[in-house]
């Protein structure tokens, strides 16, 4: 209990600068009002006003608790203003991504470490690579993939492997290469052959490093499955709420989306957690 202690001080904090950046923020559309309506306006008109405006410039927490609620539970699954049914749509690109990014990634470290004309070569693309803006080059690869009529979920699920595969890529070559010079030797005098030697020493020792790169990459993959979604105008996805909210001023469905978005992730994240205690476990690693 006393754990929880520092972690509701600091949300509770935060909800209430919140608050007032919410007051502070919307208080010029209050004034606009009055000033129209010939009234002055009251502290306690000031607070009751910009906390339950319909299209505030920044929603108060209840407004986007509320958001949320009704987008998860106030709506059938199958309804388009459902945030089941756009997390859904969201997640199975992110998924799809994610496996494809994660799997191209450890084959290329694997390669990397075994191979020293990889080492010097893909390494330094796979770096370069990442310095080019998502932006720029997601509504690239969904228009050169409609030319081949390749549409659906895959422009999207590549968008998303292209981010991931990076934290994939880096932290399987630092685990590959976590064992020192003296397990290696001491294999060497063993006579085990190379797959051996990646069997039962390369990859154990590189497990915690690959669920820790894995962390990142299904983070990643899920911001690259959501900025494939906005150049391509789609109608379903957590993309499309934030999208239809931006055109029509729905700032409430805009940060509900967000939230939604940030649930998913952490829900991701927290179940490769979960696979990593295990997987640690019965090797031995953790307690």
């Amino acid at each position: 209990m006393r754990s929880l202690v520092p972690v509701l001080t600091v949300v509770a904090a935060i909800v209430g600068l919140w608050y007032l950046a919410a007051i502070w923020m919307n208080a010029t559309w209050v004034y606009d009002q009055a000033a129209r309506e010939g009234r002055e306006v009251m502290l306690v008109d000031l607070v009751t006003e910009t906390l339950h405006q319909e299209r505030p410039v920044l929603p108060a927490p209840h407004q986007v608790a509320k958001g949320l609620y009704d987008g998860f539970f106030g709506q059938k699954v199958t309804s388009k203003r459902s945030l089941v049914y756009h997390g859904w749509v969201t997640l199975s690109a992110t998924l799809l991504g994610f496996v494809m990014g994660s799997g191209l990634g450890i084959l290329l470290a694997v390669g990397i470490v075994y191979n020293r004309a990889m080492d010097m070569s893909v390494m330094p693309w796979a770096i370069a690579s990442q310095t080019i803006p998502i932006l720029a080059i997601a509504p690239m690869i969904i228009v050169v993939l409609n030319s081949m009529g390749v549409q659906g979920i895959v422009p999207k699920a590549i968008i998303s492997a292209y981010l991931s595969f990076f934290p994939v890529v880096v932290g399987m070559v630092k685990g590959l290469r976590a064992p020192d010079g003296m397990q290696l030797d001491l294999l060497r005098t063993y006579n085990a052959s190379a797959v051996q030697t990646f069997a039962k020493l390369r990859l154990p020792s590189s497990m915690p490093y690959l669920f820790a790169s894995l962390k990142v990459g299904v983070a990643a993959s899920l911001v690259g499955t959501i900025v494939g979604e906005l150049p391509t105008g789609a109608v379903a996805g957590l993309g499309s709420r934030l999208l239809s909210g931006s055109y029509y001023g729905q700032t409430v469905q805009i940060w509900a989306a967000l939230f939604a978005a940030a649930l998913l992730a952490a829900s991701l994240v927290a179940i490769i957690g979960l696979a990593e205690r295990v997987v640690l476990q019965r090797m031995g690693l953790v307690r």
